[in-house]
């Protein structure tokens, strides 16, 4: 899940999708809704968390998904149109409890938005590694999560919330003890969240939560797509909502 997001999609592509299925996202939101995920953390921030496996709720999200042809880069990929987006990143968020660590549905639309503009595909990291499907993941990633199918984009989501709550633990941890103002932090909190979803172990280390502009170009493209992806959130929502 460490590679460079593509382009940002069309605005005009995009909107126009919303405007198209504002109904549909509607019904969406009254779906049924089972317990959140189960976590127990371990000293710090390492976290072991696990998900109810419902197969009829992950049935009744994929049911409600709709797909739509999505340029990205100079390709021509299906992907979750606008309302459907939003659908999988509230789920995955309140089931993963984010709102403890501060974070919401926008945060899980962000860094989906960063790994592959929401269209499924496989790509590799630097050292040749496979990265699959939505949320990029790893195998060893995939499997720590216990992901058992990272192409599948409704459990990939969750498995991606789950990881982007260890990435605000860890996030935190780093930024306990600096001075900073509760604007700064929280903007400080979610670059750590793409550098621990994007980097290796040891390249999250010399993150000391005030040299980012050091670290890798891809790492800091990844902090301002997901940026962008969560400035998108909101002015879905807001169009949604009107």
């Amino acid at each position: 899940m460490r590679i460079a997001r593509s382009p940002v999609l069309s605005a005009a592509t995009g909107f126009f999708g919303v405007a198209l299925a504002c109904a549909t996202f509607v019904a969406q939101q009254h779906g049924p809704k089972l317990p959140r995920l189960r976590t127990v953390e371990l000293p710090r921030v390492e976290i072991v968390a696990t998900y109810d496996r419902d197969a009829a709720y992950f049935d009744d999200l994929r049911a409600q998904l709709h797909w739509v042809p999505t340029k990205v880069g100079g390709e021509v990929l299906m992907a979750p149109d606008f309302p459907s987006r939003l659908l999988l990143a509230k789920s995955a968020a309140q089931r993963a409890d984010l709102a403890e660590v501060g974070l919401s549905y926008k945060d899980v639309y962000a860094i989906i938005d960063a790994e592959t503009s929401w269209a499924p595909r496989t790509g590799a990291s630097r050292d040749g590694t496979p990265n699959l499907g939505i949320a990029q993941f790893e195998p060893a990633t995939a499997k720590a999560l216990g992901l058992r199918n990272p192409d599948d984009p409704v459990e990939a989501v969750h498995a991606a919330a789950m990881h982007i709550k260890e990435a605000a633990l860890w996030s935190q941890d780093k930024l306990r003890t600096l001075k900073l103002g509760k604007a700064e932090r929280a903007e400080k909190l979610r670059e750590g969240i793409s550098i621990y979803y994007n980097l290796s172990t040891r390249g999250r280390n010399q993150w000391t939560g005030m040299n980012t502009a050091q670290l890798p170009v891809q790492t800091q493209r990844h902090i301002a797509n997901a940026r962008h992806g969560a400035q998108e959130a909101s002015a879905l929502e807001a169009q949604l909502r009107t």
